[in-house]
């Protein structure tokens, strides 16, 4: 499996992807799944894949060397929605060529994608990119999106990001991120790639490759996990049987207020008396006394 994230602000855009993959706890291999199409003061262009390997990569070959079919590519897209477009191609080609191979074997066409960056002349924008093809684009109501193993880090993106956060902050977010994720799921690991995008650039001025001897996010690990468990000590416990003159932000029921959870009561002696009666005659012709 894998985690990717990319966010969108107005200052630019940022891009996180691990590089493991997986199948199986003994079948554990490194691949880098960004991809950056760069062409200096004309355009930046960057993919992120998850989902089955090779599909992803005959995707990522067919953006190199095919024509989409409209007769564009990559490189002569005159705007973000023209080159989306061919990245859309790029995967109906594959799927017209591999799923029913795939289907026999008893594989999905299983793939999604994050394709985002700047041409000339045109915004910043960042897509989701479906197995079918189609795709959506980011907005100030969603600045990101996520593939892969996405629920461990989504928390701390929804709780900070916003469409005006500083790229530097997006980027430490990202992290948090990521560093969230790969403590909870194997299936994720480092390397990092991190490229961070600073709108009307055109080039890529900002790029990391994060390994386990990385100084700043060894940092991060380590300070994000004391915090939380800072933060977590200085909560309040919950306090019960409170009366109102001693509330306090403790409090986790209501004072005053009686509330039960639902309950299923025990049967009663009388719940079971038919039954007791039943079993007493059943018994009675055995156990007659002499002289009947």
């Amino acid at each position: 499996m894998t985690y990717c994230v990319a966010m969108r602000t107005v200052h630019g855009l940022v891009f996180l992807s691990d590089s493991r993959t997986n199948a199986g706890v003994d079948q554990i291999s490194t691949f880098r799944k960004m991809t950056v199409f760069e062409r200096p003061q004309d355009r930046v262009l960057v993919l992120m894949t998850a989902g089955n390997l090779a599909i992803s990569q005959a995707v990522r070959q067919q953006l190199s060397q095919h024509a989409s079919a409209s007769g564009q590519t990559l490189w002569t897209a005159s705007n973000m929605y023209e080159a989306v477009a061919c990245v859309g191609d790029a995967v109906r080609a594959v799927y017209a060529r591999d799923a029913e191979s795939l289907k026999k074997f008893g594989h999905d066409f299983n793939v999604s994608l994050i394709f985002g960056g700047q041409i000339q002349g045109s915004e910043p924008t960042l897509f989701m990119v479906y197995a079918a093809g189609n795709y959506i684009e980011a907005t100030p109501e969603n600045p990101y999106f996520q593939i892969g193993e996405a629920k461990y880090g989504k928390p701390i993106i929804d709780r900070v990001l916003t469409t005006a956060t500083p790229l530097d902050e997006a980027a430490k977010c990202a992290l948090i991120s990521m560093d969230s994720t790969l403590r909870s799921n194997i299936s994720v690991g480092l390397p990092l790639d991190l490229l961070v995008y600073e709108r009307d650039r055109l080039q890529v001025t900002r790029f990391a490759h994060i390994d386990q001897h990385n100084q700043y996010f060894e940092m991060i690990h380590g300070t994000w996990g004391g915090r939380l468990k800072q933060v977590f000590a200085e909560i309040p416990d919950p306090a019960w049987g409170q009366t109102p003159a001693f509330e306090t932000a403790g409090q986790v029921s209501a004072a005053g207020k009686v509330v039960l959870p639902p309950k299923v009561l025990p049967p009663t002696l009388q719940d079971s008396l038919p039954a007791l009666q039943v079993q007493t005659l059943a018994q009675g012709p055995s156990s007659s006394t002499p002289g009947q």
